[in-house]
């Protein structure tokens, strides 16, 4: 493989910019350099501390894309999520309610377990419904952050001071 006049240039230049580099970036800017040098592959990977399939994948690279491709990373995907918004909204009504009987309150566990066995979810774990809780800013383990069928109905009052009552205070 043979860089071209322009490719040595560039090199340079990127080289020129020191310490301002990652270590894959001077991994793979040493390659580029041995493999114009026609060192084979073995010998390449062994002088610069990696192994010959990087060797060949950046050479590979620089061939069929151009310099900067040899000289970064593949785009990493994204996972897919676990949970689509039917079931997060779903969930989160599950949580809003009364906790299933014998509980006092819903925590992670309980309600992964009862996610599940209601239906909502064929598989989920404790830290999916963590991050749920995270991402809503639910905290159903505590007693007065989550809206419960049973709240007292009322009013704020006006100066903000609690719950004013639906009949208004002669005084």
């Amino acid at each position: 493989m043979q860089l071209t006049a322009t490719d040595h240039e560039a090199l340079r230049a990127v080289r020129s910019r020191g310490r301002r580099l990652s270590e894959r970036r001077w991994r793979r800017i040493r390659i580029l350099e041995l493999l114009d040098r026609g060192w084979k592959l073995s010998q390449t990977a062994t002088a610069v501390g990696t192994y010959p399939r990087e060797v060949r994948r950046v050479g590979w690279r620089y061939l069929e894309l151009g310099l900067e491709a040899a000289l970064t990373d593949d785009p990493r995907p994204k996972p897919a999520k676990l949970l689509d918004a039917n079931q997060q909204a779903a969930i989160v009504a599950m949580v809003c309610g009364p906790p299933p009987p014998g509980h006092a309150r819903w925590t992670v566990v309980l309600t992964a377990t009862e996610a599940q066995q209601r239906g909502v979810v064929h598989k989920v774990g404790r830290e999916t419904i963590r991050r749920l809780f995270v991402s809503h800013a639910l905290k159903p383990w505590r007693e007065k952050n989550v809206v419960r069928a049973a709240a007292q109905p009322g009013v704020p009052a006006a100066d903000g001071s609690g719950t004013g009552s639906a009949e208004p205070t002669v005084g």
